[in-house]
C-alpha cells in the first residue's frame, strides 16, 4: 500500500498519524505541492481533483479525501465508535472539519507558512481569522463538556481536528482563550509523540 502526501500538510499527517497508531504497514511517497507534483499526469490518474492525501491499495484501489481514507482504515477499531449514533457524531465533526474548520485555519496557515505571507493575500489572510475563531469556539463549547469529541475516548474526529488545531498558530491564530482546546490538544499529542510519523510501518 503506498500514501502519497506531505506530512507538513494537516490533511495527510491526520491519515499518517492513524496508520501509525493502527500499525498498519505502508510506503509513503512524498509529495511537493508546490513543484505541482499534483498535476502530473501520473498523479491525475489517481486524483483527478489534483490534491493529496492519496492512498493506493494493496489490490490498487485508490481513495482520496483525507477523512474518507480516515473512516476506511478506522472502520472495526477503537477510532470509530460501532453504535450508530456515535458514528454519526463522529462523522458530523469530520464535515464540520471540512467545512468549517479546515478551509480557515488550514488556508491562513497555507499564506502564511507555504506562501511567506505575500502581499495579495494580506487580505484574505486577515479575513479568514473570523470564522477560524468562530470554528475553534464551537469546539471549545463541545470539549467543555466532554474529553474528546465524541465521549471518553479519541476517534478519528480528534485526529482529523488534531492535524490543523496543533499548528493553528503558525496561521495567526492564538489559542490563549481556549483552555478546553488546550488541554485535549495535550492529550491527542501524546498519541503523536509517541508513534514514529517518519516511520513506513
Amino acid at each position: 500500500m503506498v500514501i502519497f502526501g506531505d506530512l507538513q500538510s494537516g490533511n495527510c499527517l491526520k491519515v499518517k498519524l492513524l496508520l501509525s497508531l493502527l500499525g498498519i504497514e505502508h510506503q509513503w511517497q512524498h509529495i511537493n505541492i508546490l513543484e505541482n507534483e499534483t498535476h502530473t499526469p501520473e498523479f491525475l490518474a489517481l486524483n483527478p481533483n489534483s490534491k493529496i492525501p492519496v492512498v493506493v491499495l494493496d489490490d490498487d484501489r485508490v481513495l482520496y479525501e483525507s477523512n474518507a481514507i480516515l473512516s476506511y482504515f478506522a472502520e472495526d477499531t477503537p477510532y470509530l465508535p460501532q453504535d450508530n449514533f456515535l458514528k454519526a457524531k463522529v462523522f458530523q465533526w469530520l464535515f464540520f472539519e471540512q467545512y468549517s474548520h479546515e478551509p480557515y485555519i488550514a488556508v491562513a496557515r497555507y499564506i502564511q507558512v507555504y506562501l511567506g505571507m505575500p502581499a495579495d493575500r494580506v487580505e484574505q489572510y486577515e479575513a479568514l481569522h473570523a470564522k477560524g475563531y468562530k470554528a475553534l469556539d464551537v469546539m471549545e463549547q463541545q470539549l467543555a463538556q466532554t474529553p474528546y469529541f465524541v465521549g471518553d475516548a479519541v476517534t478519528i474526529a480528534d485526529i482529523a481536528l488534531y492535524a490543523y488545531t496543533h499548528v493553528a498558530d503558525e496561521g495567526g491564530y492564538d489559542l490563549l482563550g481556549y483552555p478546553h482546546i488546550k488541554r485535549w490538544l495535550k492529550a491527542v499529542g501524546l498519541l503523536h509523540a509517541n508513534v514514529d510519523m517518519q516511520k513506513a510501518v
